[in-house]
């Protein structure tokens, strides 16, 4: 099928819920993608952030194959081998004790929710459910997250929402100090906010965060769905700051490219879950998790984590350059392997351009142009992305 012939048949049968570019992707290898017209792109969207291991690495397409030869799905009735041990990865990897498993980053979160509130009614009172989140997050587009996503263009058409949130500004510690009520049970919030415009979190402020959840008996919940596992330059995004969330959640590269996420809590706060408090069908399948074990032992074993602090570095370097040439960047912010560069114009017509350069990159919050390329990716394809970028740029600033 043609590109053409793909987006016709899409636009007939599927519901229009995704304002999607002209092409379609058939396949991918690495850092590469090419179209249903056979024309190749260096792909610095990966997924949004899900193929932090590039298209298609060799260890999970193997683990994938051989485990679906297996058992490809059996229930949560039943102890399941694969899961076991993608919970003992990430137990002993991070600073937390028990795991769920789940099928996304929406469902990670609402986990994350409804254990708050199960644990809050126990140890704060019946009263204790509100969650505060932060201004320009994003958590999901469930009933529930997109509630506690603080992006009023979410919760348009939704009326009326779940309660139980109060949205604070990012960075502003009185802000959160002030929000913080009798109904309060915890604080919500990204390392580095993705979708509202890649804003890394300030690092005085995490560690009064961490205080001041302990001081009022609060939970500290971080969304890690597209920091974790590598993408920050360390592991977790929380561990650039020197300290440990009472809950944590995971997904998109957790499985390389194969749907799964995950809750993750410390032993005490996972107790609040008793059998029938929660569950997924599909959550924490034999499939996805063979895909999420193999994912995890190529970001382990290749130091996939210490690239993207590496090459992170490198690659916002060589954004800064082209910041001082180009007028219309406004700022270059984010860390490791998820980095913006803010314009002072819409960011579309920049991503339309690139694309047509055989460049995929995305836009956040109308005019920030996103950067999350694998983090396999060395210097030799962040100059090839920059080339396209800057010959883009100059184009544009010569037209205005």
């Amino acid at each position: 099928m043609s590109n053409q012939s793909v987006m016709e048949m899409g636009q007939q049968y599927i519901m229009h819920t995704y304002g999607r570019l002209s092409f379609a992707l058939v396949r991918g290898e690495g850092a590469r993608v090419w179209d249903a017209d056979g024309k190749e792109y260096l792909d610095f969207v990966g997924g949004l952030a899900v193929n932090s291991l590039g298209h298609c690495h060799p260890a999970v397409a193997e683990a994938v194959a051989t485990q679906a030869r297996t058992l490809i799905h059996c229930s949560n009735l039943y102890w399941i081998e694969p899961q076991a041990r993608l919970a003992k990865v990430l137990v002993e990897n991070s600073d937390l004790a028990k795991v769920f498993f789940c099928n996304s980053g929406a469902e990670a979160n609402e986990g994350a929710i409804k254990l708050a509130r199960k644990y809050a009614k126990k140890h704060l009172g019946q009263d204790a459910f509100e969650i505060i989140t932060m201004h320009k997050s994003f958590h999901g587009r469930t009933l529930a997250t997109l509630t506690a996503t603080g992006q009023a263009k979410f919760h348009q058409g939704f009326d009326p929402l779940p309660q139980g949130f109060r949205y604070v500004p990012y960075n502003d510690l009185a802000a959160l100090e002030q929000a913080i009520g009798p109904h309060t049970c915890a604080v919500m919030l990204e390392p580095v906010q993705g979708e509202g415009g890649v804003y890394p979190a300030d690092p005085a402020y995490m560690k009064s965060v961490r205080k001041l959840c302990d001081e009022r008996g609060l939970l500290l919940i971080m969304d890690e769905v597209q920091t974790g596992l590598g993408r920050t330059g360390k592991l977790f995004g929380y561990q650039h700051f020197g300290i440990t969330p009472d809950v944590m959640t995971l997904a998109k590269a957790l499985g390389g490219g194969v749907p799964i996420g995950a809750l993750l809590a410390k032993e005490s706060v996972a107790a609040a879950f008793q059998p029938g408090d929660h569950a997924s069908t599909f959550g924490g399948n034999p499939l996805a998790c063979a895909a999420g074990l193999a994912a995890m032992g190529v970001i382990l074993e290749e130091g996939l984590a210490e690239n993207a602090a590496r090459v992170g570095a490198y690659f916002k370097e060589r954004l800064q350059e082209l910041q001082s040439r180009f007028t219309c960047i406004k700022e270059v912010r984010g860390m490791g392997l998820i980095l913006g560069v803010e314009l002072n114009m819409e960011g579309g017509p920049v991503v339309a351009a690139c694309q047509q350069h055989g460049l995929l990159i995305n836009c956040a919050a109308g005019c920030v142009l996103r950067f999350l390329p694998p983090l396999t990716i060395g210097k030799a394809e962040v100059d090839a992305a920059m080339a396209i970028v800057s010959g883009v740029l100059a184009e544009m600033e010569g037209k205005a």
